[in-house]
């Protein structure tokens, strides 16, 4: 049972109250008259133990059994002698149907307690079961799609004069690079759930580098500056975050296009800035995009590379800004607010654990 102590523990506090209950049993017999003090030591020090202590549905009757026909004899003993007053023997039942109701409350919050473990427990193994759903379906569609993609470049190599077939190919190509790029997204998204190290990073150079290794895949007039400096951040996450925005901007851009990556930094925190110049968005879809919830899919797709994004900002306690108007592009922030005081301290501890010392 989650929450009560061990059996060797639980035999140490029942034998413990045995005898502290018959030593106040024994002061109530022998003390007439003065038997109201031992009294409700007896019936406090019983519900005491059984609220911190284990007890079989029997053991339970056999301990109010005996507590009940003990003090009531005493009791009842010593009104008949005359040295209580018959009214107070009413304290007897009083004393047992308090006990009654304490019993049926803690009997509803163990089986609160045990409904709770189960629903963590099914949660847990739920959360198994899909990480390694994830796991295997990345891995057992890899692998064929990496062999599909070289047999089409195969055939493409083979009949480089015929211009259908390269189209028709080409479509093939396109069409398993984007399953690819779904299930890594899919993979990434689940890895993002993990616990990481955030150190000090300078975003300026993150985001050069970052949009230096975009340049070659997509045609587009790349242009990046920023003045944030350096910030406390998971590089690898970040650069996820990233990678998903530029993914977004390329999706949506033609060869020729602009695409300008901006960061800039205030008092209240800092900000990156990923606009196209391509088709662009309505203002109804932005807000679409804003209030969509997270891993579902989007007016413009999976609904993947903005969870992931997700992912990575609200941790921080940032947000995404989307904006946009069809025919002239698309502009998506990341927010992040300064972090409190004690957030900064936190993860200034974090950073020393994540870099030990050379």
């Amino acid at each position: 049972m989650w929450g009560m102590p061990s059996r060797r523990t639980n035999r140490y506090l029942l034998s413990g109250w045995v005898a502290f209950a018959a030593i106040n049993v024994i002061l109530m017999w022998f003390l007439p008259g003065e038997e109201t003090v031992p009294f409700h030591f007896t019936w406090m020090s019983l519900s005491i133990v059984y609220g911190f202590t284990y007890w079989r549905p029997s053991g339970m009757v056999l301990a109010l059994a005996a507590v009940v026909l003990t003090t009531g004899v005493i009791l009842a003993h010593h009104a008949s002698t005359g040295d209580i007053r018959w009214e107070e023997t009413t304290e007897e039942p009083l004393m047992t149907a308090i006990f009654v109701v304490m019993v049926w409350h803690v009997h509803r919050r163990q089986v609160l307690l045990r409904e709770v473990e189960r629903i963590h427990e099914l949660e847990r193994r739920r959360l198994e079961r899909q990480q390694m759903l994830v796991r295997l379906a990345s891995h057992e569609l890899r692998t064929p799609i990496t062999v599909a993609r070289g047999y089409t470049e195969l055939v493409r190599a083979a009949h480089a004069d015929d211009k259908a077939l390269q189209q028709d190919t080409g479509v093939v190509i396109d069409e398993l690079d984007k399953v690819a790029g779904k299930t890594q997204r899919l993979v990434t998204l689940m890895q993002l759930d993990q616990p990481h190290p955030v150190c000090r990073v300078d975003v300026d150079a993150e985001l050069l580098r970052v949009v230096r290794r975009w340049e070659p895949t997509a045609q587009r007039r790349w242009k990046v500056s920023s003045a944030i400096g350096y910030v406390f951040i998971n590089a690898d996450r970040f650069e996820t975050a990233m990678d998903s925005l530029l993914e977004n901007a390329v999706k949506f851009t033609t060869c020729g296009d602009s695409i300008q990556v901006t960061g800039e930094r205030d008092a209240g925190g800092w900000a990156v800035h990923v606009r196209d110049f391509g088709c662009g968005i309505s203002a109804e879809t932005a807000s679409q995009l804003m209030h969509t919830d997270p891993g579902l899919a989007t007016p413009t797709g999976t609904g993947l590379g903005l969870a992931i994004v997700r992912a990575v900002v609200e941790p921080l306690g940032g947000r995404i800004v989307i904006s946009g108007e069809p025919g002239v592009g698309t502009l998506v922030t990341m927010q992040i607010p300064r972090p409190a005081p004690e957030r900064r301290n936190a993860l200034r501890t974090e950073t020393m654990i994540a870099e030990p010392v050379a």
